[in-house]
């Protein structure tokens, strides 16, 4: 360029920070001295998450409405002061304005951010509020700290601690409320212990959808209760335990059974129905104490229904299968795993290819139902079906399918109904053309529309099973698998999202994870057979074979699972959560 040639290069006018957020729908706000960008309509509190600061705060869940109930999520709010008339706003070097503190606290769970506010979470006006909420929570509140059956999880325990004055100063008689209330089937209530944040009316108005509870009296007299000529037998009721922050409401099937501090917490998933639910598995030594639902957004948000969780006791009953059996005569002995699956296999081989017939189970896992697959090619069979499980939706998170993995199925057999043969299987049996049977993880006689004539007409028959059952009784052969805590494998929900299983406690006595059971049955059929040496290398197998598991391994999977086909499902919970965060009534 010659020095006679005019500038053509021009500064551009430098953007403020708040102008830089708002192309992205974002604001600045500042939290305890740092600033930080948040969406726009984000509530203090989470913003104050994102800033990996704690909010102490009772009334407030995420998944319900804010009614600003226990002012314990007080905080101090400043914004910039508003500029004289005719005058522009002035900012800083660092392109905000300079924040004036309100002289009073606000609320963090219903206020929303705005664009150069400030958020104090300490200080002295913070703190002092505080102790002073605490002190009159505490006031009514009785000391029973080491017999309730919140303590470890109490959240009015873990405050007063960070946030309490540490004494009382209060010298009146307190007011004594209702105790050991039976108001549900599986629901206590102490209502001494309440601190009325209202969580579990909102939950049972808003989620479940059956407002029964509610606050009667006023002022220290006020107290949760059932509405009259109702109680709170909601499929959905053990979830305002879970929620509750005190040790008002507390579950009859977990009550006083065991402290949390003992408890080992397993991530899994719920197994009943197609959902397909996260849980948390609670479990000492070799028991399990209870199961309660783990968030999931995609799948269960934060509940799970009553008649789930309690399924588990189903699995530590008397009626067990710890060893495998063969029928000498008509009686069943037990014997060796080697002796049980060389008694299996040898009864196949008798019959030709075209005389045997799998029923297989959509409860069973991914790695379970592919080594099904393996042994039907192994013996040459086509005949090869599950059991289907259908019943009316609740409308919320129990599936219309009560099997959970009959989309696993449909992928792993090539089949967009895996049931769709066993009416061909019924008939062929009682026909006599099915000589031989091997049923799967199912009672034929209970879910299948067999008789027990029909299975006399067999010359052999295979079952596994958890429990022993009517199909079990007729079996040459028995051997024992586990159930949904004792093994560690994957599912695909109604959805086709995958998930994984984890393993929270052993199977007792000699049962064996199903795959093992499988994978030496299949090494007895077909001599060729490699057998993996863990659970991993099925579902490695299984990956390279079926394009949807194509790359997914139990790591890439995750404890909240990722889709792996599209079913056009949904699950009317979500549903009506999503409708609820698009209108701003909860932040979800």
């Amino acid at each position: 360029m010659s020095e006679d040639a005019p500038a053509t290069t021009a500064t551009a006018e430098k953007k403020l920070p708040k102008d830089l957020a708002a192309e992205n729908g974002m604001v600045n706000v500042q939290i305890d001295g740092h600033w930080i960008q948040v969406p726009r309509g984000t509530r203090m509190i989470e913003a104050a998450k994102i800033a990996e600061k704690e909010i102490p705060h009772y009334c407030y869940h995420p998944k319900l409405s804010s009614p600003g109930n226990c002012r314990m999520c007080l905080v101090q709010m400043g914004m910039p002061p508003r500029p004289a008339p005719g005058a522009s706003p002035e900012y800083g070097d660092d392109g905000f304005q300079e924040i004036g503190w309100m002289p009073r606290p606000v609320i963090a769970c219903a206020n929303t951010v705005a664009e150069n506010m400030g958020i104090r979470t300490t200080g002295e006006l913070v703190e002092d509020t505080r102790k002073g909420v605490m002190e009159f929570l505490l006031i009514n509140h009785p000391l029973d700290c080491p017999i309730c059956d919140q303590a470890g999880e109490c959240k009015l325990q873990e405050f007063s601690v960070e946030h309490g004055h540490g004494q009382s100063r209060f010298q009146e008689t307190k007011i004594k409320k209702p105790k050991n209330v039976n108001i549900g089937k599986n629901i206590r209530l102490d209502d001494e212990r309440c601190i009325m944040c209202s969580r579990c009316i909102r939950f049972m108005d808003e989620v479940a959808e059956e407002p029964v509870l509610g606050f009667s009296q006023r002022g220290t007299h006020t107290s949760v209760t059932v509405h009259p000529g109702h109680r709170l037998d909601n499929n959905y009721s053990l979830n305002t335990a879970d929620i509750c922050p005190v040790g008002a409401l507390t579950s009859n099937d977990f009550r006083f059974q065991m402290r949390v501090w003992f408890l080992k917490e397993t991530k899994s998933i719920d197994i009943n129905c197609g959902t397909g639910a996260n849980t948390v598995i609670w479990t000492r030594g070799n028991e399990i104490f209870r199961v309660t639902p783990r968030q999931n957004d995609d799948v269960n948000s934060s509940w799970m229904p009553d008649s789930h969780r309690l399924a588990f006791h189903a699995l530590q009953t008397e009626d067990r299968l710890t060893r495998p059996l063969i029928k000498q005569g008509d009686q069943h002995t037990e014997t060796t795993w080697l002796d049980a699956t060389s008694k299996a296999a040898e009864g196949l081989g008798m019959s030709q290819p075209n005389e045997v017939a799998i029923i297989a189970s959509a409860r069973m896992s991914n790695e379970e139902l592919y080594l099904t697959r393996k042994i039907a090619q192994a013996i040459g069979t086509d005949l090869i079906s599950t059991v289907p499980r259908t019943a009316a939706s609740d409308g919320k998170l129990i599936s219309e399918d009560r099997n959970p993995n009959t989309t696993g199925a449909s992928l792993i057999f090539g089949n967009d109904d895996p049931s769709d043969q066993l009416d061909a299987i019924r008939e062929g049996v009682i026909a006599g053309r099915i000589k031989s049977l091997i049923v799967l993880q199912e009672d034929l006689l209970t879910d299948a529309g067999f008789q027990t004539e029909d299975l006399d007409k067999l010359d052999h028959l295979v079952v596994t099973h958890t429990h022993a059952n009517s199909t079990a009784a007729k079996a040459t052969a028995v051997l024992p698998g586990t159930g949904f805590a004792e093994k560690r494998a994957t599912y695909v929900n109604v959805t086709g999202r995958l998930q994984r299983a984890s393993q929270a406690v052993i199977p007792p006595g000699e049962a064996r994870d199903d795959w093992e059971v499988l994978s030496a049955l299949l090494a007895k059929l077909n001599p060729d057979y490699q057998a993996p040496d863990s659970v991993n290398g099925v579902l490695k197998a299984l990956a390279s074979e079926v394009p949807a598991f194509a790359g997914q391994t139990f790591g890439s999977i995750g404890d909240l699972g990722v889709a792996i086909t599209e079913t056009g499902v949904t699950i009317p919970l979500l549903e009506q959560e999503k409708a609820r965060i698009e209108s701003g009534i909860i932040v979800g």
